[in-house]
């Protein structure tokens, strides 16, 4: 079975996809390994791994289609990539759903904001006209190859058109074809609950920590009525206090060696399939007869 089409049968069964970022292939296989049933690889990550830069614009298409082809090559589950903009204009937005589907992603977030883009969470933000955005919407459509793929409408209208207009435009994407709706940065519980309330479509719910959203648990969300629940960053603020300790250890005791929280060389070894890409030696060199 494709990503896409298990993306969709996950989309219309019951409850709620849970879905961590991932911001490296490492990760995601961990992620798959865990049982977790898709994993999401945002822009905030891949310009943290990728780059060392903030998300604020500056990965372009080409480098995340290439994060999208790493990690889409290593993990049997389906992997959400963040699309930002589209790159651009309406051709760019073709383009990018192009790329990301020869790259092997299962679906694709587009936001409305002017590119280039910010966070979701920073502050600053500007957005295009929610009419040229249903043209986006459209050309993504018309571009995609699998009918299957997922194209996830997200708006960051609520920091800067409010609560209201939040939920209008997202109302206008998913009459416009968008298969998920997606209202970034909520900022209050009862605007978590009024959302799907509100909007009759399939909603993908973003619990970022340190935003400026109220944390829930998945369960919770999805009693409310979203589908898909996404903790974006969150692999990336783990990793960053494990590195941390482990720099303040060498710095402090000489070794790293006597860490607790590290996993074993063999465990490593294990998520990175080292005996299945060895075995495709063996079985190439072993002799005949």
């Amino acid at each position: 079975m494709s990503t896409t089409r298990r993306l969709r049968e996950l989309l219309a069964a019951p409850g709620i996809i849970r879905s961590l970022g991932a911001h490296d292939v490492f990760t995601a296989r961990l992620i798959e390994l865990a049982g977790l049933e898709t994993v999401f690889l945002g822009g905030f990550g891949t310009s943290a791994s990728l780059l060392g830069l903030p998300d604020v614009g500056l990965i372009t298409l080409t480098e995340m289609a290439g994060a999208v082809r790493r990690m889409a090559a290593r993990v049997a589950i389906p992997v959400v990539a963040d699309g930002d903009t589209g790159h651009g204009d309406l051709h760019n937005v073709a383009r990018t759903v192009q790329e990301f589907e020869r790259a092997g992603a299962a679906g694709f977030l587009l936001e409305d904001q002017v590119t280039p883009k910010r966070c979701g969470h920073f502050e600053g933000k500007q957005l295009i006209p929610a009419g040229d955005m249903v043209l986006k919407l459209k050309a993504a459509q018309l571009a995609r190859r699998d009918p299957d793929f997922v194209l996830i409408a997200r708006t960051d209208a609520r920091a800067v058109e409010g609560i209201d207009g939040a939920i209008a435009r997202a109302k206008k994407y998913g009459a416009a074809g968008a298969d998920v709706c997606f209202i970034e940065a909520p900022q209050s519980l009862e605007e978590l609950r009024r959302i799907p309330r509100e909007v009759p479509h399939p909603l993908l719910v973003n619990m970022l920590t340190g935003g400026v959203t109220p944390i829930l648990p998945v369960q919770e969300l999805g009693a409310m009525g979203y589908m898909i629940a996404v903790c974006p960053i969150e692999s990336l603020l783990v990793a960053g206090t494990a590195i941390q300790k482990l720099i303040q250890q060498l710095l402090s005791t000489g070794r790293v060696d006597q860490n607790p929280e590290m996993m074993s060389f063999a465990q490593v070894k294990e998520v990175l399939g080292l005996k299945e890409v060895l075995g495709i030696k063996d079985k190439v060199t072993e002799p005949k007869g």
